[in-house]
């Protein structure tokens, strides 16, 4: 599966389509009602508090520029594993054209767990939204690079207003700046161009002194190693997203244990 010049941008008018499609026979309002019976929301944000290395263990079984990552892909043991490992909250990919993920890898995942829960998927609308609160996200996945700041603002209240938490991925100064004018209360650099999938995880270090204080700074990409993850917490990020390395690896909770040791 090799990435297109904006993959950014084709799954996100992927998903769009998804949703649009979902909601002939799923109605908003129906949407809505399936959030409100939701299991109670955990707080994502709070997951970063407090000394330590704060772990986003990301579920995934393929992405566009790796391909296939994890063929034997058992979603709710991986999280156990990753849990008793000490990962501060889970992150479950539900994209499926190019991801292979599913919405119900992360209501598996959720029942199961105990800590927070981020839906990760290319969301740039409500009905995605409610879809994830009614799945059972905690916190969803907002895309700087994909949403005006209208549209941003407006997906963080109504997120929100189901007491979830969002995670704004930024690539640069002016996202972090659009995200923090936007309300955005935890804000992540991605090291990796999501219109190429190149990865600079020199990127963090220049730009997560932009994220003010108050704002928890998530890095994400690149974090393969314990080395990767000292440089980060070095220059202030409070949690990592680690996804690749974690689901390549034999034995996913041990290469956990070393990337927070």
């Amino acid at each position: 599966m090799k990435p297109s010049n904006n993959i950014l941008e084709e799954l996100s008018a992927l998903r769009r389509a998804d949703a649009k499609a979902r909601e002939a026979s799923v109605p908003l309002a129906e949407m809505m009602r399936r959030a409100a019976d939701a299991p109670t929301v955990r707080d994502f944000a709070a997951a970063f508090a407090g000394e330590g290395v704060h772990v986003i263990a990301e579920l995934k079984r393929a992405s566009p520029s790796e391909g296939m990552i994890r063929e034997d892909f058992r979603p709710v043991e991986l999280a156990r594993e990753l849990e008793d490992a000490g990962a501060a909250a889970l992150s479950v990919l539900c994209e499926p054209h190019r991801f292979l993920g599913d919405e119900r890898y992360l209501a598996d995942v959720r029942r199961d767990a105990e800590i927070p829960v981020l839906y990760k998927d290319f969301i740039t609308t409500r009905y995605q939204v409610a879809t994830a609160r009614a799945a059972g996200a905690d916190a969803v996945l907002l895309i700087a690079a994909v949403l005006d700041d209208a549209a941003l603002a407006d997906l963080l209240g109504f997120a929100r207003s189901f007491g979830m938490e969002a995670l704004v991925e930024t690539h640069d100064a002016q996202e972090i700046a659009r995200a923090v004018s936007c309300g955005a209360k935890v804000v992540g650099v991605n090291c990796r161009n999501l219109r190429n999938f190149a990865t600079d995880v020199s990127l963090l270090e220049a730009l997560v002194g932009e994220i003010p204080a108050g704002c928890v700074r998530i890095a994400e990409s690149g974090m393969h190693t314990a080395e990767a993850v000292s440089r980060a917490k070095a220059a202030g990020a409070d949690g990592f997203l680690v996804g690749t390395a974690l689901m390549r690896a034999a034995r996913p909770g041990t290469k956990l244990k070393d990337l927070i040791s």
